[in-house]
């Protein structure tokens, strides 16, 4: 896709680690300026140095997806870096959950609601207007196989990607007309440093999760680049509001 790609300015928040990471440097490899957008400025400079280092464009801005001054001022400095904005892919989420619905802490719902699913419709918000103006441009957001298929014990998770889906498909009809494509994946298990996290608490999991899959394995997060780019490019120029799940066949398996 280099071709395509080439003096293409892409924007991924989450991109200091795990999936935004690897979406990052893949873009940059195809020779996409990449702006890359996360909470935690030590790992987000690191992955701006690696593409440096390889001879790409990037650099990198501290956010707070759930903030809209933060949000704004991101799209802001993207535009003022590079003059415009031809693809977002809006990864940045949490997951920190473990307990049945009622016993749900208020305080942890609303930083995953807020993060999850506020930090999409504020960067939709902030991005779709520069698009617009455009007459182009093509968005990704990071929903969750959690939208298609129930996990238990992860209420507030569940409902901030069914949200992502919600918002993906209204953004798609209504800016359709104004050149604008929005889609959003729902991984399924990807070995991130959250998927890591998760099984060294749980070294059993790790085994469930394959087995629960038609292809029995967990992905890396390259697998996610891969759709990530797919969807931004040309030759998904014809789909939009769509839900794409990458889950080795979880969802499908249902």
């Amino acid at each position: 896709m280099k071709e395509f790609y080439t003096g293409k300015v892409v924007l991924i928040t989450g991109a200091a680690t795990g999936m935004g990471q690897t979406t990052a440097i893949e873009f940059a490899k195809a020779g996409a300026k990449v702006v890359v957008a996360d909470w935690n400025e030590a790992d987000g400079q690191a992955t701006v140095n690696t593409i440096k280092e390889n001879g790409g464009d990037a650099k990198f801005v501290k956010v707070d997806v759930s903030n809209s001054a933060s949000v704004k001022n991101m799209v802001d400095k993207t535009v003022e870096w590079y003059g415009r904005l031809d693809c977002a892919f809006n990864n940045a989420g949490i997951m920190e959950e473990n307990s049945k619905l009622a016993d749900v802490d208020e305080a942890v719902w609303d930083r995953i609601i807020n993060v999850n699913m506020k930090g999409i419709f504020l960067c939709m918000k902030y991005e779709l207007p520069v698009m617009v103006a455009q007459g182009k441009g093509a968005i990704v957001n990071t929903s969750s196989v959690c939208a298609a298929r129930i996990l238990p014990n992860c209420a507030a998770y569940t409902a901030s990607k069914f949200g992502v889906v919600a918002l993906t498909r209204s953004a798609a009809v209504e800016y359709g007309g104004s050149g604008v494509r929005v889609n959003t994946i729902l991984p399924g298990a990807i070995f991130t440093p959250m998927m890591k996290a998760a099984t060294e608490a749980d070294p059993s999991r790790l085994e469930r999760v394959k087995h629960t899959r038609p292809l029995g394995k967990v992905a890396e997060p390259i697998v996610i680049a891969k759709a990530a780019m797919w969807l931004c490019s040309d030759e998904a120029e014809h789909i939009t509001g769509h839900a794409l799940p990458v889950d080795g066949g979880y969802v499908g398996a249902a």
